[in-house]
């Protein structure tokens, strides 16, 4: 009994898919021109990689001095408001009365590296109403450490818009990155190697397929060589037993002019 092992299965498949093209000249200016596109593919994401590579390390560098900057900036805001709240009594319900207007926005835009394009994110101020009634905070007593306190946090804010930024910017090279390493390893250990196979298969083939044209064409010549050789021993056999002249004489110099044209070969 013959038993089909998944894994005959799988190597069946395997070689199914990796059949060679029949070796013709056709295919062999097929395959160069994949050859071509391939390397030139390659050099293109190679490139890329590289620009990519380079925008990458700049931004962990980035994010690493604004982190440091950011926990520094919290400390002291924090501390601020800690101070604004000492000076000026309770104010988080005095602004939670006040028109909730957004003082600050966060534009984006996208920025282009190699064919990748990255979200940026930029500060806005806006014009908010309720800055009278903002500037009203303190009046009893506290206002120079309310303001303090608030440019502190507009400098905290500032900053985690730059971080929010580069850490987006950070996660999207990071998978272009991977995707195009993945493509220039899958191109240089995969694809190039295997067309270059290919090519030399057909190469092999054509030249094996040019030799044996070469002895069947070599053959050939000496078969009709030793035929020719025959024919002519023939001829003189006859014109040695008929005799030269008469009816007889020419009819076997017509048959010896159409016995000496040379064979056509196709």
């Amino acid at each position: 009994t013959f038993h089909f092992r998944p894994v005959d299965c799988h190597l069946y498949f395997i070689n199914m898919s990796e059949a060679r093209p029949p070796p013709t000249r056709m295919n062999l200016q097929v395959y160069k021109g994949k050859a071509k596109a391939a390397k030139q593919g390659f050099e293109l994401l190679k490139k890329k990689a590289d620009a990519l590579k380079a925008r990458f390390r700049d931004i962990a560098k980035k994010i690493a001095e604004t982190k440091s900057q950011m926990s520094e900036a919290c400390a002291s805001s924090f501390f601020s408001l800690t101070q604004a709240e000492y000076a000026a009594g309770e104010i988080k319900k005095k602004v939670l009365e006040g028109k909730m207007t957004a003082e600050v926005r966060v534009e984006g835009r996208t920025d282009n590296i190699a064919g990748v394009k990255i979200p940026v994110f930029n500060r806005v101020d806006v014009e908010a109403d309720a800055e009278n009634a903002k500037e009203q905070l303190g009046l009893a007593g506290g206002g120079r450490a309310i303001v303090n306190c608030r440019e502190k946090y507009s400098t905290l804010l500032e900053l985690m818009i730059r971080l929010a930024s580069l850490q987006t910017a950070f996660l999207t090279i990071d998978e272009a990155l991977k995707v195009t390493n993945r493509r220039v390893n899958a191109l240089e250990n995969v694809t190039i190697p295997r067309i270059e196979e290919t090519l030399a298969y057909i190469n092999k083939e054509l030249d094996e397929l040019e030799r044996e044209d070469f002895t069947r064409l070599k053959k050939v010549q000496e078969k009709k060589a030793v035929r020719m050789e025959e024919e002519a021993r023939v001829r003189a056999e006859r014109a040695e037993k008929r005799g030269v002249g008469g009816a007889g004489g020419v009819e076997d110099d017509m048959l010896n002019t159409f016995e000496q044209d040379q064979d056509v070969v196709f």
